[in-house]
């Protein structure tokens, strides 16, 4: 996994690789599901810290071009872990309500509840990528929004949401093929968008703007995530690992009873059945 500090250049990012990692499809599955295990303790023990009183909660931000697989990582990484203490939220054009807010409104409504890990789906850097590379909003609107993200996931941290943000990154001749594969298909017929192919004509102008993105909205309190994702199961592998980390740093432990154990033991061991 790469952090986004330490690419170098967004453009230059193989997305064919494995970084750090040099296994195949067939061990990265099995220690998919070996991280899967642990992933889902945890996740209950901050659900369960939450039912207690706690307040910490976990965002995994997806970004990426076109069929980079963002969903296919809310299904196998998310699909680790109860469904109960997940939250996934996609965001797409904004509608008229939401539109007539402030960027980040429909943001904060979707943010996770204490002890729940949400997953966005794109998220509020769509405000600084698509209204960019279109120039839907003047230059003078968008950029200073750097500086609102950066001051809200300051404040989300701060307040005990621990923030991962993941960019997919694939190949023009990879999205391509994906692209065929969804017109092969009935079955994913559902899924192929035609304006996806106009928006592969500003392919450029996108790696300009996840460019900046990186160089204004890395922060140690949000960091950015690289992810080479022409493999699937390395990227989805990937996500799965970070998420696991995030969750062992904020070493979370079972909560303690709020009764007394021996005497709920005792009516128990008391009733008559």
């Amino acid at each position: 996994m790469l952090r986004a500090r330490s690419v170098g250049g967004f453009a230059q990012v193989d997305p064919a690789s494995t970084p750090g990692y040099d296994g195949d499809k067939k061990t990265g599955a099995a220690e998919l599901a070996a991280v899967g295990e642990k992933l889902s303790t945890l996740q209950e023990m901050l659900f369960a810290e939450a039912r207690s009183g706690g307040d910490r909660s976990v965002l995994l931000v997806l970004q990426g071009m076109d069929t980079a697989g963002k969903g296919g990582i809310v299904r196998h990484v998310g699909g680790l872990v109860d469904p109960q203490g997940l939250a996934v939220t996609g965001f797409g054009r904004p509608t008229r309500t939401e539109a007539a807010h402030d960027f980040l409104w429909r943001i904060r409504k979707a943010l996770p509840a204490p002890g729940h890990i949400g997953v966005f789906d794109r998220s509020h850097y769509e405000d600084v990528l698509p209204v960019r590379v279109h120039s839907l909003v003047p230059e003078s609107v968008w950029r200073p929004r750097f500086d609102d993200i950066n001051a809200f996931e300051a404040e989300l941290a701060a307040s005990g949401t621990s923030i991962i943000k993941c960019a997919l990154v694939v190949s023009k001749d990879e999205q391509k093929a994906r692209l065929a594969e969804r017109l092969k298909r009935p079955d994913k017929f559902w899924k192929y968008d035609p304006s996806d192919l106009t928006e592969r004509a500003y392919w450029d102008e996108y790696l300009q703007a996840y460019q900046e993105i990186f160089d204004r909205t890395d922060t140690d309190a949000a960091p950015w995530h690289v992810i080479p994702a022409d493999r699937k199961w390395f990227s989805r592998l990937a996500v799965a690992q970070i998420l696991l980390e995030t969750l062992e740093s904020l070493d979370l432990s079972w909560p303690p009873a709020n009764f007394d154990v021996d005497a709920e033991k005792a009516r128990l061991a008391a009733l008559d059945d």
